[in-house]
């Protein structure tokens, strides 16, 4: 098996093609749109939430069969199809054209691979198995869907804030002492509804520590 690079990918505005109108088509579709991404899909036959979408003018829908040529313009390419020798003629194209592609559920079609993923606002993990196991993918998100560590994530855009209203204080905390105060006090207070005390606190605890640094420009 590849060893594979975790990455993030930019996808706003991006131009991406499904390949297909299944379930799994349909999946790929909104994952791609909740990433702004404009998306084309190429299939005879799509399913009812696809076909409200075309409809709505969300997505670009061509209803026919792929044809060589068809993934030219696109930046990523999911293809969702049973029909395997379709699946390595877009397989060949993407590597002629340089296009990133995932084949669903033939990973030695990919040149990436799409993790399972589990969100909290704009935190977000990725879990994957290298194309070993996407049961055992699935089973780990769901795991940790029901984790009590995800409370952390519900707090990042108040993290996010401190961290910026210390950046134009010059403050600068190392990590270390930022793993300091996000203790469990701090994860309290801000279940508990007292966020703006929670905050404050976190603004304190980092502003008053000797690791902190203070540069004199930005």
């Amino acid at each position: 098996m590849p060893s594979y690079y975790p990455v993030y990918l930019d996808l706003k505005e991006r131009y991406c093609l499904v390949i297909g109108g299944g379930y799994e088509a349909e999946r790929k579709v909104l994952g791609l749109l909740d990433c702004g991404a404009k998306v084309t899909v190429i299939n005879t036959q799509i399913s009812d939430v696809l076909g409200g979408l075309a409809s709505r003018g969300v997505i670009d829908w061509k209803a026919r069969a792929y044809n060589i040529g068809d993934l030219e313009g696109f930046f990523l390419v999911v293809a969702e199809n049973d029909d395997l020798n379709l699946c390595k003629n877009v397989a060949m194209e993407a590597e002629e054209r340089g296009v990133l592609l995932n084949v669903v559920d033939v990973t030695h079609l990919c040149n990436f691979i799409a993790p399972a993923i589990v969100r909290r606002g704009e935190v977000s993990f990725a879990i994957s198995t290298g194309g070993l196991s996407p049961a055992l993918a699935r089973r780990l998100r769901e795991e940790l869907d029901e984790s009590p560590i995800l409370r952390w994530a519900e707090m990042a855009e108040m993290i996010a804030e401190v961290r910026v209203q210390l950046r134009r204080e010059g403050v600068r905390p190392d990590p270390e002492r930022w793993q300091e105060c996000m203790d469990e006090q701090l994860l309290h207070m801000f279940h508990q509804g007292l966020e703006i005390n929670a905050k404050e606190r976190l603004l304190v605890m980092l502003r008053e520590q000797p690791t902190a640094t203070r540069s004199l420009q930005e």
